[in-house]
C-alpha cells in the first residue's frame, strides 16, 4: 500500500506562511491597541482641558463677582457714608461760629442728628448686604424666611417657602449656608427682574441623607439649549457656589413655562 508523503519544502512553506500570518495578526492587534490607546488618551486630555477651562471660567466669574461687589460697596461708602459724614463735619464746624442764635444752633444740631441717623441706617444696609445678621445669628432657615418676607413685601411677587430639614447649629456650616443663601438671592432676583415671575416656590428637603433645594417660578422661562442663557454672570455665580458646596445643579426651563432648579448641598 502506497502512502502519500508531503514534501518537506511544502511543510516549511506552510509553517512560514502560518508564522507570517500570526505576525501580521499580532501587528494588526498592536496597531489597534496602540491607536485605541492614543484615542483614549486624547479623549482624556480633551476632557481634562474642558474641565480646566470650565474651572477657569468659574474662577473668572467668582473674581468678577467679587470685584463688582467691592466696587458696589466702595460706591456705597463713598456716596452714602462719606458724603454724609462730610456734611456732618461741616455742620459741626458751624457750631463753632460765634454769635449763633439759639434757633440756628437747634437747626444745625437737628441736621447733624438726622444725617447721623441716615448714615447709621446706610451702614446697617451695607453690612446687611455683606452678611445678613439673621443668617449669622439664627441660621439658614431664619435667613431664607427673612429673604422671602422682603420679596413678599414688594407685592410684586408671592414667595412660598417650606423647610423639611433640621439644620445643625455647626459653625462649620456657616460658610456653606451663606452660599445657599446667596444662590437663592440670585435666583429670586433673576425670577423677578428677568423672568417677570409673580410666584416663586422654595423647598428644602432631605433625600437619602442629602440636602436638596428645589426652586421654581412661573416666569417667562428661557431656552436651556442656548449656551448664551447659561453663560451669564448670574448663572456662573450660581454654578460656582454650587461647585463650592460639592453639589450638582439641574436646570429645567422652557419659554413661557417657568423655571425649575434643583441643587444639593
Amino acid at each position: 500500500m502506497k502512502t502519500n508523503t508531503i514534501p518537506q519544502n511544502e511543510i516549511i512553506c506552510v509553517i512560514i506562511y502560518t508564522f507570517i500570518a500570526f505576525l501580521l495578526m499580532a501587528f494588526v492587534l498592536i496597531l489597534f491597541f496602540y491607536f485605541s490607546r492614543i484615542k483614549i488618551v486624547k479623549n482624556e486630555i480633551e476632557k481634562r482641558y474642558l474641565e480646566s477651562k470650565h474651572q477657569k471660567s468659574l474662577l473668572h466669574s467668582i473674581i468678577t463677582t467679587q470685584e463688582d461687589e467691592r466696587k458696589r460697596i466702595a460706591q456705597d461708602l463713598h456716596d452714602d457714608i462719606s458724603s454724609k459724614l462730610n456734611i456732618v463735619s461741616l455742620n459741626s464746624h458751624l457750631l463753632l461760629t460765634p454769635d449763633l442764635s439759639q434757633k440756628e444752633i437747634t437747626e444745625i444740631t437737628n441736621n447733624i442728628i438726622n444725617l447721623t441717623k441716615k448714615t447709621l441706617d446706610n451702614s446697617r444696609r451695607i453690612a446687611h448686604d455683606l452678611l445678613p445678621p439673621v443668617l449669622e445669628k439664627f441660621g439658614l432657615d431664619a435667613g431664607v424666611k427673612e429673604l422671602c418676607l422682603e420679596f413678599n413685601s414688594s407685592k410684586s411677587v408671592s414667595v412660598k417657602y417650606e423647610n423639611l430639614i433640621s439644620f445643625n447649629d455647626d459653625n462649620n456650616d456657616e460658610q456653606r449656608h451663606l452660599h445657599v443663601f446667596r444662590i437663592l438671592q440670585e435666583l429670586m432676583n433673576n425670577s423677578l427682574r428677568h423672568g417677570k415671575a409673580s410666584s416663586i416656590s422654595i423647598l428644602f428637603e432631605n433625600e437619602d441623607g442629602i440636602n436638596y433645594c428645589k426652586y421654581s417660578d412661573n416666569g417667562i422661562g428661557f431656552d436651556t439649549t442656548k449656551s448664551c442663557n447659561k453663560k451669564g454672570l448670574g448663572m456662573k455665580n450660581i454654578e460656582s457656589r454650587v461647585s463650592f458646596l460639592n453639589g450638582v445643579l439641574h436646570i429645567n426651563s422652557e419659554i413661557n413655562k417657568g423655571t425649575q432648579i434643583i441643587f444639593n448641598f
